[in-house]
């Protein structure tokens, strides 16, 4: 009578693994253990009941985000994600979005995944298309309104999944119509230097699209290697071939005129000058004319046509703006810190004086602000009113007649407060957000936003301000008999990864003409037949005339195509001087 050692039983599985590895994995994962041989699933159902009791909606929402942040690394999607893969390692310990996990037995862990993993598939298949997402605050019991509560238990892409299958949707210029097509003179802006706003993209794009009905503008999302986009874009004495290319270094130029001087719609995060968010902007809060009317409708038409096109913009708003574009409150003392972080720490210092001694030196730190008048009674003691300077450098009062009102310890805590709601009510800015949401309510609907938390909306419309060479690498195709493994496309991957991210998006730009690309495809669901998101892939191919020496010809590029077209260069040292020579030439490749 024979019985299987253990000496036979690695034996067989060692041969096993020879034929098909995958099936040794299966019947590890069958018993219960994942790949670092812990156990990934309860064998006591009673138990992993009692811990799943112990689950908490703050849990649940680091879970989700922690799911995103490992599907995005991965490049699949939750559904895809096996639970054995989900995995706290050491180095998740100094995150503190997933402190609150860090005691979580795994299999526990692994549990509550399986469980999101199939209230999200719920919600996708049959739940979501069906519910009335339109924000409301008259019904707070409302599905919508209750959805918006729990938006944090959904994940990511199973609110893009059903966010682009609403756009296609509604999608509204058929195949029948062409698109719409601006002119525009890039003599206006040569050198960089607009002359006058009025010449720049946006503000020529917005004058000859302003009679162009928003539904001609509402197209399916683009895909494929000839993508449909909201309109087509000609520039003036230039030839240019295909759409795609001039479209969106169209998009880049116009955020890289928002976030100059030339134009008052948006205005840089006061706390930059605390050196704190430099770089990050805000919607100008002041008074707006008819014609800024138009062109922050214009601006929030433009955020609804980027996510159509799915080409991520470049531009960098604070959190306080993507709270409020999807509908969620301000936090009086988080976000106002992000906005403006010396208004937030004067206002501490008023609340905390001990005595009135510390309030009249705080009054004399207002003095170089001009906000400080002298007392009649004492010349030389300095008096703050209750006025104070708006984001844009004006003096107002916090209260009628509040230039005739002297900040006494009394009242400290009062001015305070009105300092507070000042810079609250220039936050909420309710003018200006109010002609971005009908400009972005024109192409998009609206009640999309319900479920999506701030910073998913500012992913889906601008995405990721670094480039994933992983990423790009695994979506970029060789043609022309080209291979992975040929020496100068090893070489042009070596040059990438010693380029600094800066380097990398002018090498984007220069390769397809947007700074920033999508961090995520839907090839990445599986099949060889599923649709790349545009530009990808990148595809690499030889030059079109392989005549003289390769080390003394430049890199070209098809901007529209994302395709770039490699000298078979000798050298890394060649290929580096070659690819940095290409980027920093010229900004706006549109003829390659």
């Amino acid at each position: 009578e024979k019985y299987l050692t253990l000496e036979g039983f690695h034996r067989f599985v060692v041969d096993r693994a020879k034929q098909d590895i995958r099936s040794v994995w299966r019947a590890i994962l069958a018993c219960g253990y994942d790949l670092h041989f812990e156990r990934c699933s309860y064998s006591d159902s009673r138990y992993a009941q009692k811990t799943s009791k112990k689950w908490t909606l703050e849990m649940d929402v680091a879970l989700v985000q922690y799911v995103n942040r490992l599907c995005r690394h991965l490049a699949i999607t939750p559904a895809r994600l096996h639970p054995h893969e989900v995995y706290l390692d050491p180095a998740d310990a100094a995150d503190p979005r997933v402190s609150c996990l860090l005691s979580v037995p795994v299999e526990s862990l692994r549990l509550r995944f399986a469980l999101l993993q199939s209230l999200n598939n719920t919600l996708e298949s049959f739940f979501l298309p069906l519910v009335e997402l339109r924000q409301t605050d008259m019904y707070t019991n409302s599905i919508a309104a209750l959805l918006r509560e729990a938006k944090g238990l959904i994940f990511y892409d199973t609110k893009v999944i059903v966010m682009n299958r609403v756009l296609n949707a509604t999608a509204q210029r058929t195949a029948d119509h062409a698109a719409p097509e601006i002119t525009l003179d890039p003599l206006e802006i040569v050198g960089g230097d607009i002359r006058s706003s009025e010449n720049s993209y946006f503000c020529q794009a917005a004058r000859q699209l302003a009679s162009v009905p928003s539904s001609q503008l509402c197209v399916k999302l683009a895909s494929g290697g000839d993508p449909t986009f909201a309109f087509n874009i000609r520039f003036t004495g230039e030839e240019v071939h295909g759409t795609s290319g001039s479209f969106r270094h169209f998009l880049w130029q116009v955020c890289k005129e928002l976030q100059s001087s030339m134009h008052s719609l948006l205005l840089p995060c006061p706390s930059s000058a605390a050196n704190r968010n430099k770089g990050k902007y805000i919607l100008t809060p002041s008074p707006i004319t008819y014609a800024e009317e138009q062109l922050l409708h214009f601006f929030g038409q433009l955020l609804g046509i980027a996510i159509r096109a799915d080409v991520p913009l470049p531009i960098d708003l604070l959190p306080s703006f993507w709270k409020t574009l999807v509908g969620e409150p301000l936090d009086p003392d988080s976000d106002l810190q992000e906005v403006d972080v010396i208004t937030y720490n004067y206002i501490k210092k008023i609340e905390n004086v001990n005595d009135e001694s510390e309030l009249e030196a705080l009054c004399a730190e207002m003095t170089s602000q001009h906000l400080a008048t002298e007392s009649p009674d004492s010349p030389n003691k300095p008096q703050c009113k209750f006025t104070y300077l708006t984001v844009t450098g004006e003096e107002v009062e916090l209260c009628p007649s509040g230039r005739n009102i002297t900040v006494v310890w009394e009242n400290k805590n009062i001015y305070a407060s009105a300092v507070k709601n000042l810079r609250l009510q220039e936050m909420q800015n309710v003018e200006c957000m109010t002609a971005v949401l009908a400009g972005l309510g024109s192409i998009i609907p609206l009640q999309l936003t319900t479920v999506l938390t701030p910073l998913e909306m500012e992913l889906r419309t601008c995405g990721l301000p670094y480039i994933n060479l992983e990423f790009l690498k695994t979506h970029t195709m060789y043609q022309v008999g080209l291979m992975e493994t040929d020496q100068h496309i090893e070489y042009f991957w070596t040059a990438l990864e010693m380029f600094t991210q800066e380097e990398l998006c002018k090498f984007i730009k220069f390769a397809c003409n947007q700074e920033r690309i999508p961090f995520t495809c839907p090839c990445k669901d599986g099949g060889p037949d599923t649709a790349h998101v545009p530009p990808y892939p990148m595809k690499i191919a030889p030059p079109d005339v392989a005549t003289g020496s390769p080390d003394s010809r430049y890199i070209r590029v098809e901007t529209c195509m994302f395709m770039i077209k490699l000298p078979q260069y000798s050298s890394l040292d060649i290929m580096l001087e070659k690819l940095r020579y290409a980027i920093h030439y010229r900004e706006d490749p549109l003829s390659g």
